[in-house]
């Protein structure tokens, strides 16, 4: 298996210990200096990054995976949340990159206007 196909098992995975709202199997994944760059938000540092997704966990129900794709030390996941209302459904895409076999960084892109009202 090549390094851009592992990339993208690899953040399969986070993303779906993230769906089953488990930070401990997160957090196997990720650099101790992960970056996390999204619209209302921005961390550095593992224990950063995965108090702010503990947080997230309240706000949807259910995280659907709809595809996912590599190029290099890059990999794509396109997925959907289910969230309460008013928000409903959410559809996002996450960009991740990686060092040495771990998310070095997740760089999130959905529209934040539903969180900000």
């Amino acid at each position: 298996m090549n390094a851009m196909d592992k990339n993208i098992l690899i953040a399969e995975a986070y993303y779906q210990a993230i769906g089953r709202k488990n930070i401990s199997d997160m957090a196997q994944f990720l650099h101790p200096d992960v970056e996390f760059i999204a619209p209302l938000a921005k961390t550095k540092g593992k224990e950063s990054l995965l108090e702010a997704v503990e947080k997230f966990f309240s706000l949807f129900n259910t995280l659907t995976i709809h595809a996912k794709l590599g190029d290099g030390d890059k990999a794509m996941i396109v997925y959907e949340l289910e969230c309460p209302k008013p928000i409903g459904k959410l559809r996002a895409a996450a960009l991740l990159s990686f060092e040495a076999e771990l998310i070095s960084c997740v760089e999130l892109f959905y529209d934040a206007r539903p969180f900000t009202k």
